[in-house]
């Protein structure tokens, strides 16, 4: 995950990384309606550049409490969830990409041009397309 240097803020718009075993995952959704999933295309260890202009300094970060629980688990599942809710809502129809572990899950969401961090049981307007 991308944290500015200088408070230690996640920057939500940059992808999220995630590493199983030397098989590095990479999600990052954008707008409404734009979902980014790649394997092995960023470089985590390399320093962000570009930013020279803006007054925080972005960097990667190898830690986030809200990941380290699945930190060693065994990854059982992957599945795109499609949030399908019964009434209007904005985000109708953004997907999510869930990985689900022996201790739970863990989802990446569209938070309406971000990402957002999940973990537990996914709500019940989510429809489930497992891969795999």
């Amino acid at each position: 995950m991308v944290r500015f240097i200088e408070d230690g803020d996640w920057f939500a718009d940059c992808p999220v990384v995630l590493d199983f075993d030397g098989v590095q995952v990479e999600v990052c959704h954008r707008k409404l309606d734009e979902l980014s999933i790649g394997w092995d295309t960023i470089d985590a260890a390399a320093d962000i550049a570009g930013w020279e202009w803006f007054e925080l300094t972005p960097q990667w970060s190898q830690r986030d409490e809200r990941l380290e629980p699945f930190v060693g688990q065994e990854l059982r599942e992957v599945a795109l969830l499609e949030w399908r809710p019964a009434g209007h809502d904005l985000a109708a129809g953004t997907v999510a990409v869930e990985f689900a572990f022996a201790g739970g899950c863990l989802r990446i969401v569209n938070g309406l041009d971000e990402n957002r961090i999940e973990v537990g049981a996914a709500q019940p307007d989510y429809v489930r397309h497992r891969l795999g």
